[in-house]
């Protein structure tokens, strides 16, 4: 293997002619993000609809989609499909409407729509774990299966299809809240992602997933609302702030462009230096 392909009897391949402005270009390209009104996902589709991308919002709730996909107008292109994940019968719902939505072929797949559950040890029932297990875990597998034939349609060898999960910190560590299901969920959500990465890689079909740390979201609004609490949740991350629209847009867009096209069954911290360089001191 060279830099530039696999040599051969007489010698490596040529080389394509370099245009490192492509390299990152995402423009054309069909995205479908679940939960992408409000959050992290709201920031990837702000971003990426900016960076010309067609961007399909899908979220449990019609009116939320409805205007999410309004203001998103205003800088691009994108439609909105109302769906639930949280049930394989929903999940496959969601994959059928948006298939029709896209004609068949979908370029990426962001799997972010997730739910949370916090409870003290003792007193965290079932109801803790049924809806974030079916939706954080169950409902990411069915919707992955259900969209594959058109992630199929859009993938090649030189541009594959992509599939990025929105997995956690609190899957890589222990985190310090009592989300038990939660952090459960987000550590399955990378196992996931290594397996299916495994099994679709023949297909030229990317699976890699993204473990965010502290975003302004929904599932973090009782810290950002207290200011002691945002304080000492800044303090843990080694860059000292919250990540921003261009973190989460910016990692979406370079793992589904061309820089990103060997990239496959990695799960990557998006978390400040949280996971990696240990916490501010």
């Amino acid at each position: 293997m060279t830099a530039s392909g696999v040599g051969g009897a007489d010698g490596p391949a040529t080389a394509p002619a370099m245009d490192p402005a492509s390299w990152f270009d995402v423009a054309g390209k069909t995205f479908l993000i679940t939960g992408g009104t409000s959050g992290i996902g709201r920031m990837m589709a702000d971003g990426l609809v900016a960076a010309g991308a067609r961007v399909v919002v899908s979220s449990r709730k019609a009116p939320a989609v409805e205007e999410t996909v309004a203001e998103l107008r205003e800088a691009g292109d994108a439609i909105g499909v109302p769906g639930d994940v949280s049930t394989p019968e929903g999940a496959r719902a969601l994959a059928a409407a948006v298939s029709a939505a896209v004609d068949g072929r979908l370029d990426v797949l962001v799997n972010n729509a997730g739910v949370t559950w916090g409870a003290e040890l003792e007193a965290f029932g079932p109801e803790g774990w049924d809806r974030v297990m079916h939706t954080n875990v169950e409902g990411v597998f069915h919707l992955t299966v259900g969209l594959l034939p058109a992630l199929r349609a859009a993938a090649s060898e030189d541009d594959p299809a992509r599939v990025i999960m929105l997995g956690s910190i609190d899957g890589l560590r222990t985190p310090p809240m009592e989300n038990y299901s939660y952090s459960a969920s987000k550590a399955a959500v990378h196992q996931l992602t290594r397996h299916l990465a495994r099994r679709l890689a023949p297909e030229s079909i990317t699976v890699n997933a993204i473990a965010p740390g502290p975003f302004v979201s929904r599932m973090t609004k009782f810290v950002v609302q207290d200011p002691d609490a945002t304080a000492k949740a800044v303090a843990e991350v080694p860059l000292r702030r919250f990540g921003r629209l261009e973190d989460a847009a910016g990692m979406v867009a370079f793992l589904s462009s061309r820089a990103g096209a060997y990239v496959t069954g990695a799960i990557i911290p998006l978390d400040g230096g949280i996971t990696g360089a240990g916490t501010g001191g």
